[in-house]
């Protein structure tokens, strides 16, 4: 059954739930560039960590809401410097990108998020997230690394 199939919330937010935990905890984690993958059932939390060509590792956190999945990566700390240029270039690569934007977290880091409502949620889709962000890792990191730091 299709989570859009669900018409109760709760339902449609415990299908989503096996469905992620199945994916991820499966044929994802026996993908050979991820590292990790867990699940902090506090949080409702999945947390799954890859490698990557430009940094050491990413890692995507996946947090189940009622009626969305949302996702991020940490991107980069609060830069120290020419934040204005760099700002300006993050959102100048936002307005090409697809399925997740750059923003600014309350901490002042930098972040990679998006979200998913739970009725389009399949294992294609989970698949098609984790791509986009390792692309955009792989993409942007060492630039903006530059761009912030002069590196």
């Amino acid at each position: 059954m299709l989570l859009s199939e669900h018409d109760d919330l709760g339902e449609r937010e415990e299908a989503a739930h096996a469905l992620i935990a199945a994916h991820l905890e499966g044929p994802v984690a026996r993908e050979a560039y991820i590292q990790t993958v867990e699940y902090d059932p506090e949080l409702r939390r999945w947390y799954v960590r890859f490698g990557c060509d430009g940094r050491d590792a990413t890692t995507i956190y996946f947090d189940l809401h009622q009626r969305t999945l949302r996702y991020e990566v940490y991107f980069l700390p609060d830069p120290p410097s020419d934040q204005l240029e760099l700002y300006r270039f993050l959102l100048q690569r936002n307005h090409g990108m697809y399925g997740a934007r750059f923003s600014i977290g309350p901490d002042g880091d930098l972040y990679l998020t998006g979200r998913v409502a739970l009725e389009h949620l399949t294992e294609t889709e989970l698949d098609r997230i984790i791509g986009v962000l390792y692309e955009l890792v792989e993409t942007w990191f060492q630039p903006v690394v530059r761009l912030a730091y002069g590196r």
